[in-house]
């Protein structure tokens, strides 16, 4: 691990920190029967604003090895991203006019689950995806995929080999990376000189207004405005030609990039960035959201303190890893949960790190008949209470705990 002294974006040392979410371990660190009695590593978790480029990062590095070659978020888990994914490649697929001749690449491509949209109909694609286990898995499925870390070296290799990307993708990537630069120089490599790049990330805004907080953890290195990309693009000879807000994971940015020079009139990026002025380098904007944060957990486990002292069975629903800077960060465990139940095999029969509370499947919901459920996956509230339907109409209720705590 090793502390940042400059903006990882600019170079700038002029960083103003915000948020202090104490020390934590890393949030996808899941524990075994053979781990869960040795000591944990913990990690500061600072959060600081670029006063010169606008980037929220986080303040401590630790080694991608140790977070990403192994991994154990597969995003097929999820009916809401498969839907999304499925929406945006038919979009792509119909507006690019890709065909057997393109190529469409995505960066941190996990198990597949977008570029096998493009495979059924006949669009060659290609994964760069990190995490070995998860590549493995895709290829086996179908997805040709490379097992390495996205930037200029790998990309001027693929360029190399006669590789070149009509469509590139990054959806919830661009806050993985601690050498944002080096990624966005291999974009730059690999982008057809009429392709686009297109990319989804949390938005500062919501982050800030909505109280998400839990946006940041270890391997969220940053949560970005428009603001802070253009500056980021720009430096690298690419430009944003147009950007969307989505309701996606509490609110995102999906923003297409082209060659500078490239990238038009771009209306809504010239009102985005506009809006933006107005709180974007506001540095009081910031510290009022530390003090709500505070404001948060000081409502939340009263709550669940009292539940539980009332006889009311309380569980977790989502073992993500926003759940866990969420409970680590409020010191939520045993005393507040029984456990913690997710729809991924790859999680189950394991332990959230911290809290070391055991990983169940949502089955266990029905034979238990708790009274409550906490939606630590607050940004898949809706399908989850879908999902759970019986449990809502034989009585439970479910805790929302983000942007305020609700009770449903």
């Amino acid at each position: 691990m090793t502390t940042i002294t400059a903006c990882r974006s600019c170079g700038s040392r002029d960083l103003f920190p915000f948020l202090d979410l104490h020390e934590q371990p890393l949030a996808n660190a899941l524990l075994t029967d053979e781990t869960l009695g040795k000591p944990e590593t913990l990690y500061p978790l600072k959060v600081v604003l670029c006063k010169q480029c606008t980037l929220i990062q986080i303040t401590e590095d630790v080694d991608p090895e140790i977070m990403f070659g192994n991994y154990l978020y597969f995003s097929s888990f999820s009916d809401t991203m498969l839907r999304h994914a499925k929406e945006v490649a038919d979009r792509l697929r119909v507006e690019r006019k890709l065909n057997a001749k393109s190529l469409v690449v995505e960066l941190a491509s996990n198990d597949g689950y977008l570029l096998k949209n493009f495979v059924a109909a006949g669009v060659p694609v290609l994964g760069v995806e990190p995490a070995r286990n998860i590549a493995k898995y895709a290829i086996e499925h179908g997805i040709p995929t490379v097992a390495e870390f996205f930037g200029v070296k790998v990309a001027s290799r693929l360029e190399a080999e006669g590789k070149h990307g009509d469509v590139m993708l990054a959806n919830n990537v661009m806050a993985h990376v601690p050498d944002i630069n080096d990624v966005v120089g291999g974009i730059k490599i690999l982008l057809k000189p009429d392709g686009i790049f297109v990319m989804e990330t949390p938005y500062a805004k919501d982050m800030i207004d909505n109280l998400e907080f839990d946006t940041m953890y270890h391997e969220h290195y940053y949560c970005h405005s428009l603001t802070a990309l253009e500056h980021l693009y720009r430096r690298h000879g690419l430009a944003a030609a147009d950007v969307e807000w989505i309701p996606i994971h509490g609110g995102t940015l999906q923003v297409t990039v082209t060659h500078a020079g490239k990238e038009g009139d771009r209306p809504r990026v010239r009102k985005m960035l506009e809006d933006e002025r107005a709180w974007v380098g506001d540095t009081k904007y910031y510290a009022d959201f530390g003090k709500r944060v505070d404001a948060l957990r000081d409502n939340l486990v009263p709550l669940l303190t009292k539940l539980r002292a009332e006889g009311k069975r309380v569980v977790g629903y989502g073992a993500a890893a926003k759940g866990s800077t969420l409970m680590n960060y409020m010191g939520i465990d045993k005393r507040h949960l029984e456990y913690v139940v997710d729809r991924s095999t790859y999680k189950q029969n394991k332990y959230m790190p911290g809290s070391h509370l055991p990983i169940l499947p949502p089955e266990r919901i029905a034979a238990d008949k708790p009274d409550f459920l906490l939606l630590l996956a607050w940004n898949l509230a809706d399908e989850i209470m879908a999902q759970q339907a019986a449990f809502r109409a034989g009585g439970g209720k479910f805790i929302v705990p983000v942007p305020a705590v609700r009770v449903v």
